[in-house]
């Protein structure tokens, strides 16, 4: 028999989901401010295959019901405008 999720278990998850964004965000923004422009390849990779694996996290946590639809939701389209933001003011520095 599986245990109910307790809310604390919620709590971690969304926390740990929210901690892999947060890193997400600042690999993003070292990238551009150090690395490579927004324009090469390498970063639209690594965006992507960062920004799947997310994705992935979420799914998993919502099938569990550790996290709600909505909360998955809201944390991969925050991140999305965090990144949409670093982007544009790549764009603008150049």
């Amino acid at each position: 028999m599986i245990p109910e999720v307790t809310e604390t278990h919620r709590e971690k998850a969304y926390a740990l989901l929210k901690a892999d964004a947060e890193k997400i965000h600042n690999l993003i923004e070292v990238q551009i401010e150090n690395l490579t422009m927004p324009q090469c390849p390498l970063y639209e990779e690594v965006l992507d295959t960062q920004m799947f694996g997310l994705s992935r996290e979420i799914d998993f946590a919502v099938r569990l019901n550790l996290i709600s639809d909505h909360e998955g939701k809201a944390l991969l389209e925050n991140l999305e405008r965090q990144l949409n933001r670093l982007h544009e003011a790549a764009h603008k520095s150049v």
